[in-house]
């Protein structure tokens, strides 16, 4: 891609206002593919249970790396994987970007990209950890049979609002 954007996606804030150990994850993601491509980095995820917003998060953690806020977009109005990928495609067509690198667990890496694809965003995944990067087997698991439902469910929204989402996208 020559014009691509770095996305890093938004996970679970701590109650104590830190970033759990999967946005930790994301943002160093993030950070890794910040460093290989010089291109605007989309952090995305509003506030949850608990305050500050995921994106939020992202940002001081990129800038904590040494990533210029120059590069951070925020998208901190996203509560779910949907909304995020929604505002990615809104962002890469109002930029008229070539498409995004996505940062995230990997786990999660292929629901994001068929949504990206079915909303005719070319992306490709971004660094990830191999095996159980800080998670149990049971924990690892459980997110691997999530996203194997989410999937579903959010290409069947996608498809079936496919039309209305391209037309918000295009707004």
């Amino acid at each position: 891609m020559k014009r691509p954007s770095i996305v890093i996606f938004g996970a679970a804030v701590l109650k104590d206002g830190r970033a759990s150990p999967s946005l930790s994850r994301r943002i160093g993601y993030g950070a890794k593919a910040a460093a290989c491509c010089d291109a605007p980095i989309f952090c995305s995820g509003g506030v949850g249970r608990v305050g500050p917003s995921e994106a939020s998060l992202i940002q001081a953690g990129l800038i904590a790396f040494g990533v210029s806020p120059d590069r951070l977009v925020l998208d901190e109005e996203s509560l779910d994987t949907l909304q995020s990928v929604v505002a990615v495609a809104r962002f890469v067509r109002r930029q008229r970007l070539d498409g995004v690198v996505v940062c995230s667990d990997g786990y999660h890496i292929p629901r994001i990209r068929m949504m990206l694809a079915l909303l005719g965003v070319h992306s490709l995944a971004g660094p990830i950890a191999r095996g159980l990067p800080g998670m149990r087997l049971c924990g690892w698991l459980k997110m691997h049979l999530r996203e194997a439902l989410a999937i579903a469910y959010d290409v069947a929204i996608v498809l079936a609002q496919r039309g209305k989402l391209l037309k918000m996208i295009a707004a």
